[in-house]
Formats: structure tokens, C-alpha cells, sequence
């Protein structure tokens, strides 16, 4: 079979031709690389300055006026009181015109006051007629449930248990010296004397036909209910 590719079209007899193109093309452009010059680039600032012709303020000066000192107060005349001669008056102090350096003077001796100690009475423990509650000891076991309240750190905690209270019944039967004796917490020991104090007052104990004053031991049993 003939090839039908004409010799017109054959290039490989100008490939060298086409190589020196190319060679030429790559030359230029490297050329015109290397003439290619960058400059920096700059940049203006437009700087506007801004004048205030606003007129300055003056602000006077002013005198300040002082206030005169106010005036002296009146100076306090004494009255003289001119006594006749035959007029006698009576004077209570003694002087002795004729002292010299030689006259002994009794010692000053100052006068003492006598403090007058309060003896403070006895307090008894027992004695024959112990004070007792208005009402007996049931009115007082009902006195101390209706005022005494749970404290409620004790409720959280389940603490329960007795508090013993001491204090002593004046003779005129009302409670002082309130103090606790043994403890349990939880606010039960605050809330056993702040009930105590509220109580009325008692019949005072009597000894020998007098009233005196008198330690009272109370237990104050708290306890949860279930």
C-alpha cells in the first residue's frame, strides 16, 4: 500500500527550523525578564491640619471678700457690793494673822468615807421548805411542754437526750443565775435556759420563817418522736 503523505507535508526536515524558533522565543523572554525593573511603591499622605479659632475663654477673677471677725462678747461686770463698817459679817473661817515659820500646824488629816459592803446572801442547797412551781410540779411539767420548741439543727442531727439546768430562786421567787450543768447540743441547752428564764415566780424557799435563796437542779428531757 503507497503512503499517501505528500513530502509538502512531512515535517521532520524542518524540525530543526522549528528548534531555533523555540531557542529564539525562549532567548527574548528571558531577556525581558531580566530588563523588567519593579519600582516601590509609594504612598501620599494627605495630612489636613485643623486651626480652632474658637476665642479663649476668660474667666474673671473675682475678689474674695473676708467677713470681719464678729465682735467681742460683752465682758462679764462684777458687782462690788459695798458693805457699811458697822455691818458684822459673819464668817466661818478662822485666820490667825499672828502665824509665823516658827507656828506648828496640825497635820491635815482627810476625812474618809466608810463603804458600806453589801454582804450578799446565802445560797442554800436545801432547806426546809424547798421553793416550789405556782401550781406544784404538775403545772410545771406543763409549763416546759408548751414552751419549749424542738430546736431544729437537734431535729436534723436526731439529737436527743436530757439537759440539766441549775439556778438559784431569789426570795422574792424569781429565777436568776441560770446555767447548764451537762449538755447535749443541737441549740437543746439554749432553748432549756431561755425557757427557764421564762418562768414565772416561784413560792420562795424558807428557812427558819425567811425566805433565802436556793439552788434548783431541773433535768429537761428532749426526745423525738418516732
Amino acid at each position: 500500500m503507497e503512503s499517501k503523505k505528500s513530502n509538502k507535508a512531512d515535517l521532520e526536515s524542518k524540525k530543526g527550523i522549528f528548534m531555533q524558533i523555540g531557542l529564539i522565543i525562549a532567548l527574548g523572554v528571558v531577556l525581558l525578564a531580566f530588563s523588567y525593573r519593579t519600582y516601590e511603591r509609594t504612598t501620599t499622605l494627605n495630612l489636613q491640619i485643623q486651626v480652632d479659632d474658637t476665642p479663649e475663654e476668660i474667666i474673671p477673677i473675682t475678689k474674695q471678700e473676708v467677713k470681719p471677725p464678729p465682735p467681742p462678747p460683752p465682758k462679764q461686770v462684777t458687782v462690788i457690793n459695798i458693805v457699811e463698817d458697822d455691818v458684822e459679817v459673819e464668817d466661818d473661817i478662822e485666820i490667825d494673822v499672828e502665824a509665823d515659820q516658827e507656828t506648828v500646824m496640825d497635820d491635815f488629816v482627810p476625812m474618809v468615807e466608810e463603804e458600806v459592803e453589801e454582804v450578799e446572801m446565802e445560797i442554800f442547797t436545801v432547806v426546809e421548805s424547798m421553793p416550789q412551781f405556782p401550781g406544784g410540779d404538775a403545772e410545771r411539767m406543763k409549763f416546759l411542754q408548751k414552751n419549749i420548741k424542738y430546736p431544729q439543727m437537734a431535729r436534723e442531727s436526731g439529737i436527743q437526750g436530757t439537759v440539766y439546768v441549775t439556778f438559784v430562786v431569789e426570795p422574792d421567787g424569781s429565777v436568776s443565775d441560770v446555767r447548764i450543768l451537762r449538755g447535749i447540743g443541737g441549740g437543746c441547752d439554749e432553748e432549756a435556759m431561755r425557757v427557764i428564764n421564762l418562768m414565772p415566780k416561784w413560792n420562795s424557799g424558807m428557812q427558819r420563817g425567811k425566805p433565802v435563796r436556793v439552788q434548783f437542779n431541773m433535768p429537761i428531757k428532749f426526745t423525738l418522736q418516732g
